[in-house]
Order: C-alpha cells, then sequence, then structure tokens
C-alpha cells in the first residue's frame, strides 16, 4: 500500500511527506497564504521507552527547524508516542524537555488527545507542565459527557483549549451516542470556550458550527484574533479560503513522517463515519 501510486496520492493530499524537510516545505507554502500550522509527527503507541525517546528527538528537532525557518506554526503531539503506556514517569519526562524547549523558544505545544482512557492522565500532564512552564495546551472532545467540566477546569488554569468533536470509538457510558447530541454539546462548548477561554482553537470542518461560532463572536463582541479556527491539511481548501479573506485566524494540522499508512487505518477503523469524511474531500476542493 505504501508503495502504490493510489495511496501515495492519499497520502500526499492529508499527509505533508515523510520528512521534516517536507513538513517544512509545506508548512511555508500554508503561512503564505496567511495561515499558521502545528505539526505533528506520525506514530502512537510505541512498544519500548528507547522509541518514545527517539520520538521526542524527532520533535525537538522540528521545534528547533520550525523557529530556525521562521515558519509560523508550534507541534502537536500524544502522550502515547511519548511512553504513557510504558511509564507515566518517562512520558512526562520527555514532554518536559520539548516544552521547555518550546518555552525558550517562545513557542507552544499541544498535547492531542486519545480516546477516554487517556483524558484523565492528559489532563494531569498538561496541568502539571503548563504550571511549570506555561506555552502547553491541550483538545477537548464534545462527544465525550465529561467535557464540560474538562472545559472549566481548563479555563480556571488559563489552559488553551482546541475543541473537536471527537474520532474514536468510545463505550457507551463515556460518549454521546448520537451525532446531534455532540453537535449540540459542540456548539456549547464553543461558547463556554469563548466567553471563557485562553484564546480557544475551534476545530471543525463543519460550516455550520462554523456560522454559529462566528454569530456567537460577533454577538458578544470578541473579535477575530480573539480565537482562531483549526482544519486538517487537505481539507476543504475553498472554505479555508474564505476563512481567511473574511479576517479569521485560521491553522493547519499537519501530519508527516513514514507512519502514515497505519495512521489512517486506525483512523478508519475506529470509527466508519471517518470512512466517508476523508472520502468526501478526496475528491472535494
Amino acid at each position: 500500500m505504501e508503495t502504490s501510486r493510489l495511496a501515495q496520492r492519499l497520502a500526499s493530499r492529508f499527509v505533508a511527506g515523510e520528512t521534516l524537510d517536507d513538513a517544512l516545505r509545506v508548512s511555508r507554502q500554508i503561512n503564505s497564504e496567511g495561515i499558521d500550522i502545528t505539526l505533528d509527527h506520525l506514530g502512537e503507541s510505541v512498544t519500548s521507552l528507547t522509541e518514545a525517546a527517539q520520538a521526542r528527538d524527532v520533535y525537538l528537532r522540528t521545534l528547533n527547524a520550525i523557529h530556525e525557518n521562521g515558519v509560523q506554526g508550534n507541534v502537536s503531539l500524544k502522550l502515547t508516542q511519548f511512553g504513557l503506556d510504558l511509564s507515566s514517569q518517562a512520558c512526562r519526562d520527555n514532554v518536559a524537555r520539548l516544552v521547555e524547549q518550546a518555552a525558550g523558544l517562545g513557542s507552544f505545544v499541544r498535547v492531542d488527545m486519545e480516546s477516554s482512557e487517556y483524558t484523565e492522565r492528559t489532563l494531569q500532564v498538561v496541568e502539571d507542565l503548563h504550571a511549570r512552564h506555561g506555552c502547553v495546551g491541550t483538545v477537548i472532545q464534545a462527544y465525550l459527557y465529561r467535557s464540560r467540566k474538562d472545559i472549566e477546569r481548563l479555563c480556571a488554569l488559563r489552559i488553551r483549549v482546541r475543541l473537536c468533536k471527537g474520532a474514536y470509538l468510545e463505550p457507551a457510558g463515556a460518549a454521546f451516542p448520537h451525532k446531534r447530541e455532540v453537535d449540540r454539546n459542540y456548539v456549547e462548548l464553543m461558547k463556554l470556550l469563548l466567553d471563557q477561554g485562553e484564546y480557544p482553537a475551534i476545530a471543525t470542518h463543519d460550516e455550520r458550527m462554523i456560522e454559529q461560532t462566528k454569530a456567537y463572536a460577533a454577538a458578544r463582541g470578541i473579535p477575530p484574533e480573539r480565537f482562531e479556527f483549526q482544519m486538517l491539511y487537505g481539507i476543504r481548501r475553498d472554505l479555508q479560503r474564505r476563512l481567511r479573506e473574511q479576517g479569521y485566524r485560521l491553522r493547519l494540522y499537519i501530519p508527516f513522517g513514514g507512519a502514515w499508512y497505519p495512521y489512517f487505518m486506525r483512523r478508519l477503523a475506529e470509527r466508519p463515519a471517518n470512512v466517508f469524511f476523508l472520502a468526501r474531500h478526496f475528491f472535494r476542493q
């Protein structure tokens, strides 16, 4: 699959490439359109602490390269890639090195949220590192029942939040089962973040959610520079252009690395809706 032309076409649409140089080239192009970026080096659920340390080192080089090349952007990571399933302390130490470096460079680290079994541990790591260094934020998923309390908790600590709907297959006791309930909760959490959050990131490709965000911000007198929209690289470029033309801030989540095939397969296996989402946007400009 990784050597087939169709697979490579799919990868080039949604993944910046396999190397850091590929990611920087795409990042500069995106920056030229007035859009910021966040780089994510693909790979999660490592099987050894050696692999976790290697992932940390890739991110350290990535942060340096962003700074040295004048790229307007930051990095996003998953704790399982930094060794969370193997050693909580080693994972914290790995992420702490990255956040400390980001602080020295005036940059920022976003800790992605994984499935609900990791939510509390992720928040604890983020809260600890934010108290020590600042410049670290996380992600909250609107389909989880607990998310409102989590956002209130993070807002009180002035920790930056990216709001998304959520992409993992969750147990019935953890998440809203129906899309309309997730959408309703997303809008409620979006309003909470705009009112109380520290530079919130509204991550969605859903135009209804975007329009509701714009309308609520305007009604509350919240200027566009107080928040940003976030989208995936390769998705809805037409919508991205419109948002920039309207004066809104936008950041693209750009994955890169050799593990793009496992990345796609995990995403598609976790939720059938992900298959239709990618297929619909693969042919849409």
